[in-house]
């Protein structure tokens, strides 16, 4: 665990140096296409199901009900000009190395679920996956993303939390790598 997290914290920091012009422009834009903060902070189930504020760049209006995307009927409407961009390529994920920085989240694990998500947070805490760190992506995000039922999503938390591993970690980081320069699995 000590060693993923030093991982984790150098990575996130070279990141943030790397990308700190694109970050900047990414929030430029955000600004200039859409009234609102440049940030949507929600309310996200941490480690042992504590809860935990995740910044991403808004890509969704503010009038934008507070659920799963995939609960929404119709939510390409709600998206801001920029925002099926900024979902497609990830740039609204970016924020999220912040909560790397501060240790809150990995690079790697399951995806943190909203606070209003109780059926998955009920089946990750029965299955032991609460004891992990949320990541930027995870196994279950290379195994379909926004298209899998909450069931499936959980057996992929499983099979991760069972085969932890630096190479399995870095298999997913390529993986999604790919699947992000792909736009594979993303609805909206």
């Amino acid at each position: 665990m000590g060693l993923k997290r030093a991982v984790d914290f150098f990575l996130a920091f070279v990141a943030s140096v790397i990308l700190l012009v694109p970050i900047l422009v990414v929030a430029l834009s955000v600004r200039l296409t859409s009234p609102g903060p440049i940030l949507y902070w929600s309310k996200r189930i941490g480690r042992f199901n504590q809860i935990f504020l995740m910044p991403k760049f808004r890509s969704m209006r503010v009038d934008t009900p507070t659920v799963a995307t995939h609960l929404l009927e119709n939510p390409e409407r709600f998206l801001t000009p920029i925002g099926s961009f900024l979902r497609k390529s990830s740039l609204d994920e970016l924020p999220q190395l912040w909560c790397i920085l501060a240790g809150k989240m990995s690079f790697v694990g399951p995806r943190p679920a909203l606070y209003n998500q109780y059926d998955l947070i009920a089946l990750r805490t029965a299955h032991g996956v609460d004891k992990l760190l949320p990541g930027l992506t995870g196994w279950a995000q290379i195994n379909g993303r926004d298209e899998l039922p909450i069931p499936d999503k959980v057996k992929f938390d499983v099979e991760y939390l069972e085969r932890r591993s630096v190479g399995f970690d870095m298999r997913i980081l390529f993986l999604t790598a790919e699947k992000v320069v792909r736009r594979k699995g993303i609805k909206h």
